[in-house]
Order: C-alpha cells, then sequence, then structure tokens
C-alpha cells in the first residue's frame, strides 16, 4: 500500500478544492461550461492543451462542419491541468 507524505495529501486536497469551486461556479453560471480553442490556448498554454487533446485527456467539441470552432469543457481542462501540476510536485 502506498502512504503519502503530509505535503502531497496537502496538495491533493487543495487541488480538490480548487475544482469543487470551479465546478460549482460553472453550475451556477458564473463560469463558461466551455471554452474556445484560442481561450484555452491562452489559459493553458498551447503545447499543454495539444498535448491533452492528442492524448485523449480532452475532447475538443465542434458545434458546426469543417468550419466550426472548437469547444472544450472547462471542467476537462481544469482536470487535465491540476493533474499536469500534481505530477510535477509529488
Amino acid at each position: 500500500m502506498n502512504e503519502f507524505s503530509s505535503h502531497t495529501l496537502t496538495l491533493l486536497i487543495e487541488q480538490s478544492a480548487k475544482m469543487g469551486a470551479i465546478y460549482t461556479q460553472v453550475l451556477q453560471g458564473r463560469l463558461k461550461p466551455y471554452l474556445k480553442k484560442s481561450e484555452a490556448f491562452r489559459l493553458y498554454g498551447r503545447m499543454y492543451v495539444e498535448h491533452w487533446v492528442r492524448d485523449g485527456l480532452i475532447t475538443p467539441r465542434k458545434d458546426g462542419d469543417h468550419s466550426a470552432c472548437w469547444r472544450i469543457e472547462r471542467i476537462e481542462l481544469e482536470a487535465a491541468a491540476r493533474a499536469y501540476q500534481l505530477l510535477r510536485f509529488i
């Protein structure tokens, strides 16, 4: 069985609380549930977003045909970003 240090547990709890806060804000309508591709690139970095799409961690959605823009679910982006942060620090 794995044992986590108190520092690791603190990081996990902090990230969970932040995810819960974002999820609540999305449900309340205070944050948009979806981001455009350009917004995601600006907030999280183009390299990371493209990497997460390629790895299947996030799923871009199109509103229409070939010329439609991407929409990416905010919760998926946050989960991928926070998982990446945790892996870097643990």
